[in-house]
C-alpha cells in the first residue's frame, strides 16, 4: 500500500512544523526566512505549498509573485523558488506532485511561469527534473545575483550564479 502524498498551503502553525523538518538535513532554512515566508504569504507575495508523505512534512517550495529577477519583474512572470524535499523523501515522487502543484499555482496567476537553479552539482536532480518538465532557458544567459555575468568576467561558483528558466502554455 503506498502511502498518500499531500500539498497544501503554508498556515501560520507550520513554521515551527517547518523549521524542525528542515533542520537537521541539508536544506535547513533560518527560522527568519520561514517566518518571512509566512508574511509574505499575509501579504499576497508569495504562496508557500508544503508537501507530506502520509502525517511527516517531505518539503516544501514556493511561488513569489514579485520576483527580485528583473526579467521576471518586468513581465510578472511569477517565479518558483526555494523547492526543497528532505532527503529521506527523495526519489519517491513527491518532488514531482510538489512541482505540479507549484506550476499550477504559478499558471493561475500567468501564462508564463519562472524558476532559477544554480550550475553546480547539487543542483543536478533539480535541474534534470526542469529541464523534463519543459522549463527552458529564458535566453538572457547566466545571472550572477540577478546581474548577468558578462562575458570575460569572472564569478564565483556559489548559490548566486544562475540560470532562469520559463514555461508556457
Amino acid at each position: 500500500m503506498s502511502i498518500p502524498v499531500l500539498i497544501r498551503q503554508m498556515g501560520d502553525n507550520d513554521i515551527a512544523i517547518i523549521h524542525g523538518g528542515l533542520l537537521s538535513h541539508d536544506v535547513s532554512k533560518p527560522l527568519d526566512y520561514i517566518e518571512s515566508c509566512w508574511k509574505e504569504n499575509l501579504a499576497g507575495q508569495r504562496m508557500t505549498l508544503l508537501a507530506f508523505r502520509g502525517h511527516e512534512f517531505a518539503g516544501w517550495g514556493h511561488v513569489v509573485f514579485q520576483p527580485q529577477y528583473s526579467y521576471f519583474a518586468d513581465n510578472q512572470i511569477p517565479e518558483i523558488q526555494n523547492f526543497d524535499i528532505i532527503p529521506p523523501f527523495r526519489h519517491r515522487g513527491i518532488g514531482s506532485v510538489l512541482a505540479e502543484a507549484l506550476e499550477e499555482a504559478a499558471f493561475a496567476r500567468s501564462r508564463t511561469i519562472g524558476i532559477g537553479f544554480g550550475l553546480y552539482a547539487s543542483y543536478g536532480t533539480a535541474q534534470r527534473m526542469y529541464i523534463r518538465r519543459g522549463f527552458i532557458p529564458d535566453g538572457r544567459g547566466l545571472m550572477y545575483d540577478n546581474i548577468p555575468a558578462e562575458p570575460g568576467s569572472q564569478v564565483r561558483v556559489d548559490d548566486e550564479l544562475t540560470l532562469y528558466l520559463t514555461k508556457s502554455r
